[in-house]
């Protein structure tokens, strides 16, 4: 049982040392490289899928490893909480006797003052005590203490606690920085959904599945989100003659609190690191786009309209990329098979501002100059009815082998070309409005996450520039009025510039001394 003890106490001592909380922390650092430079499914699953497809014999065993789920992972979290067991346990006792320290009286003075680094003899005239007494007056901002023994007097003084403090508060606050930030992991969330400019239907961020991607921390269930809606009335974007962005805001509408049950709707400038902040939630402008509009006319002169998102391939140009999938109305074919099969998708790309070679669309700028498309058209079954999750920028390749969806043309339009398929169907490219990429987070701790981080960096800085200096004054009566004063310095940590310092300390505390020996050197 002892035995079990001692090998217990001894763990304990290793995880509470120092050292092990900095190679702990070194490792939490090594951990995390493998969630930079990996796919993550709380980010994206789809790029997961397609990584463990690429790599069929690493990509299994890194699944298992959980190298896509690294900050959910068991071994990150062992080493985190490992981390913090260690801090606790060995900043405790320093914080504990620190205070001790600061309690304390001041040390005796050494007995021979000589073999001190630094040392100064000189002899005044006047009282022992008296001058004691004028030496700790003039020691203002030092700890003193002053001791008789017989006729000499020994003054103790020392300075520079706010060092040790520092540093207890530097890994203190590393400590709460690490708690803020797993508690904004537990109760935070972060939504991104793309809402279109001009006229889009909007976006309320109710519920989990308003969003195109949600991540929700572990205590979070999606039934208590912070209600807000949002409308985009107009984008505008600022370009060099190279098609770089350098800026580009929305003039946004929102509802949030009251103004849901009001109909109350506040405008806001939104821009990029300029969010909005509501409820606890700050709103993003993370990037945009461009959602072209299809207008589908059916033998029976019915028309279905579509505005939708595509993907930017190209981010210098905005050249596109993306699919629309369009449902007869209802009475244009009274069969459900018969509907089904003529089913249209259009798939292709979009250019903001046409540039051709040959009959290969590209993009010259990423403003909106003159928009066109170049686009694949296919009748058949688009998949809508078979309840399949679908990319939203790519057709089904299986409804493509099977031949359920076939391709009746290929063409480029510009805005208010139209193309009539075989059957009668025309299919007319209206134009295009811009989108905006908005970000909705959530973090509780994110307030607290600064504090920490401003008093990391003053315990640092206070650690960084306090000095622990200890000075020791011994008077010792030398017959006629005069007495013996012998100096001693000490510097308990940085001894840079502690010379120029004791000597300045020396002609302030014996402005009137004759020295017998130079300030400064050590006497062996």
């Amino acid at each position: 049982m002892s035995r079990i003890l001692a090998y217990a106490r001894n763990t304990w001592r290793t995880l509470t040392s120092m050292g092990t909380a900095l190679v702990l922390l070194f490792l939490l650092a090594l951990a995390a490289v493998p969630g930079a430079l990996l796919p993550q499914r709380s980010l994206n699953e789809s790029k997961v899928a397609e990584y463990i497809a690429e790599h069929p014999t690493v990509g299994p065993w890194l699944d298992r490893l959980q190298a896509f789920d690294v900050f959910s992972s068991f071994w990150f979290t062992a080493i985190y909480v490992l981390l913090f067991v260690s801090l606790v346990g060995c900043l405790t006792p320093r914080l504990i006797e620190h205070f001790r320290s600061m309690r304390a009286t001041p040390v005796a003075a050494p007995r021979n003052l000589a073999r001190l680094p630094k040392h100064h003899t000189a002899e005044v005239s006047g009282d022992a005590r008296a001058l004691a007494a004028t030496a700790t007056e003039r020691l203002r901002g030092w700890r003193t203490v002053t001791r008789t023994d017989g006729d000499t007097v020994e003054v103790s003084a020392e300075k520079g606690y706010l060092r040790e403090f520092g540093n207890i508060v530097f890994h203190f606050s590393l400590l709460g920085l690490l708690v803020a930030v797993a508690a904004g992991k537990l109760f935070g969330y972060e939504g991104h959904v793309i809402v279109i400019a001009d006229g889009g239907p909007g976006f309320c961020s109710a519920s989990p599945a308003a969003f195109d991607s949600f991540r929700a921390g572990n205590t979070v269930d999606g039934t208590s989100l912070y209600p807000i809606c949002l409308r985009v009335n107009d984008f505008q974007a600022d370009y060099l003659p190279s098609g770089q962005a350098t800026s580009y805001a929305a003039d946004i509408e929102y509802q949030a609190g009251e103004d849901l049950a009001t109909g109350v709707w506040r405008p806001y400038r939104l821009k990029v690191n300029e969010p909005l902040r509501v409820g606890g939630d700050r709103v993003y402008l993370q990037g945009h786009g461009y959602a072209p509009t299809f207008t589908v006319t059916f033998p029976d002169g019915q028309t279905r309209t579509q505005t939708l998102q595509f993907r930017p391939e190209d981010q210098l140009t905005l050249l596109s990329s993306g699919v629309m999938r369009f449902d007869p109305p209802g009475g244009t074919y009274p069969d459900a098979d018969e509907r089904r099969k003529n089913q249209i998708a259009i798939q292709g790309l979009f250019a903001p501002t046409e540039m051709l070679h040959g009959t290969l669309l590209s993009s010259s700028f990423p403003a909106l100059n003159d928009p066109a498309v170049a686009v694949d058209i296919y009748k058949g079954d688009t998949g809508l009815d078979t309840g399949r999750p679908q990319s939203l920028f790519d057709l089904d390749p299986r409804l493509l082998e099977q031949n359920r969806l076939v391709k009746k043309a290929r063409v480029n339009l510009g805005e208010g070309e139209s193309t009539r398929l075989d059957d009668g169907t025309v299919v007319r490219f209206d134009g295009a409005v811009p989108f905006i990429n908005v970000q909705v987070s959530h973090d509780p701790a994110q307030v607290w996450v600064l504090v920490f981080a401003l008093t990391m960096m003053a315990g640092l800085l206070v650690s960084l520039v306090v000095r622990r200096r200890r000075v020791w004054i011994r008077i010792t009566p030398a017959g006629a009025g005069t007495v013996s004063v012998e100096l001693g310095g000490l510097a308990r940590t940085d001894n840079s510039g502690w010379g120029d310092e004791f000597e300045r300390l020396t002609q302030r505390l014996l402005p009137e001394a004759t020295a017998a020996q130079p300030a400064g050197e050590k006497v062996e």
